[in-house]
């Protein structure tokens, strides 16, 4: 998340109707879940949250699965250093942000990864300070790894995890991001440690970078465990509340969608980058993926509304969705709500990279970031419409 402060207050005239409020807060699918809603087919409440629950446990299960491949990648990496390690541990760190990224249309209502006792801030807070972790360039001492005198541990990550500043940022995502890549200090691609920072004899305390990389991996992946079992299936867990919610269930994931749509993605992520024209504002700016995260994170909104999800062993998981309730009150509404966020992932897909140079006044892909945050501003004020129109009068949205 951005550590910025959020305000979560919007003009009504500019939303519709509905009311707002300040916001305070993996099985295998089978047949018959994986089947398509026939067109015309009336769901409910309940069946939306029950499929929805389904959905979040398998993306969910998904990110935890592609982490532990990027575990062991890590694992070998620090185990033999050199280039050819480093850079499949970095692509294993790409290759599972691509189903953590669409895990973001989940937060926002106050459930497991984000109610007050939840790991969304030891997962992927940023911008983080790259200082606060490891030396960066004039500062060849900085950080926890060459402070000889911190233990590094799991626990002790927890604990100074935006500890005197919420850019103090000791785990999760960015975190191994900045540990595989180091500092982007280039203009035309990502970041450019060396493997030989992990190498004994080459780079001071290069011991204490394999822990420190070792460490925060195995925190993560704890962090995302957690969140499997707050889903899983059959459990006296957060899921099987959920799905007995009923309409309360379905506002807060209209609340997920909005919010992403419009407080996070296409204003923290999007627009303070495009207005300050700093890398510094971009989400991975050490790997350079954030246009990847742009994408991953539209087209979590868009599974979520449609209520499918396509599984890393290629299987689609569909069932009844957002659109097919809003549908059986205001078909025409549904319809344009799901052509509007199919536009916002089409374009986030045209987002070129490296995106920090796409914020760049007068490059070619600054008006495609307009054209997204655009569509995705709309795509917010059509999901309030579509509460409205099944029966939700307040929503609790962050905005930007």
């Amino acid at each position: 998340m951005n550590k910025r402060p959020l305000a979560a207050l919007m003009i009504l005239a500019a939303l519709g109707s509905t009311a707002l409020v300040t916001a305070t807060q993996a099985a295998t699918p089978t047949a018959a879940s994986a089947q398509s809603i026939p067109a015309g087919t009336a769901v409910n409440e309940g069946a939306v949250a029950r499929h929805y629950g389904a959905l979040v446990f398998a993306n969910y299960s998904d990110a935890l699965a592609a982490a532990k491949e990027m575990q062991t990648a890590i694992k070998a990496f620090v185990t033999a250093p050199s280039a050819q390690a480093m850079d499949k541990a970095r692509q294993a760190w790409r290759d599972a942000r691509e189903f953590y990224g669409q895990t973001e249309a989940f937060r926002f209502y106050g459930g497991p990864i984000d109610d007050e006792n939840g790991p969304e801030g030891q997962i992927n807070a940023w911008p983080l300070d790259e200082a606060y972790v490891d030396y960066v360039e004039g500062k060849p001492n900085a950080g926890l790894i060459n402070d000889r005198k911190f233990t590094i541990t799991k626990a002790n990550l927890i604990k100074v995890n935006e500890r005197g500043g919420e850019e103090n940022v000791s785990s999760g995502w960015h975190a191994i991001e900045f540990l595989l890549w180091g500092q982007d200090l280039s203009e035309k691609g990502p970041g450019e440690r060396s493997f030989e920072d992990y190498v004994d004899g080459k780079k001071s305390n290069a011991d204490r970078r394999r822990q420190y990389l070792t460490v925060a991996t195995e925190l993560l992946i704890d962090d995302l465990a957690s969140l499997v079992k707050a889903w899983e299936p059959g459990k006296k867990n957060y899921r099987a509340g959920f799905e007995k919610g009923g309409r309360e269930s379905v506002r807060k994931m209209i609340v997920g969608l909005g919010s992403l749509s419009r407080g996070e993605l296409s204003g923290e992520r999007m627009e303070v980058a495009l207005n300050s024209q700093d890398q510094e504002d971009e989400h991975s700016c050490f790997s350079d993926n954030t246009h990847r995260d742009a994408v991953t994170n539209a087209k979590g909104i868009q599974n979520v509304w449609l209520g499918q999800y396509q599984r890393r062993d290629g299987s689609k998981l569909q069932g009844a969705g957002l659109r097919d309730l809003v549908a059986g009150k205001d078909a025409p509404l549904a319809e344009k709500t799901t052509l509007q966020i199919a536009e916002s992932v089409r374009l986030a897909e045209a987002i070129p990279a490296p995106f920090d140079q796409a914020i760049i006044q007068g490059s070619a892909g600054r008006p495609v970031i307009e054209k997204t945050i655009a569509s995705l501003v709309e795509q917010s004020k059509l999901l309030v419409d579509s509460a409205s129109a099944v029966g939700i009068t307040k929503l609790t949205l962050v905005q930007p």
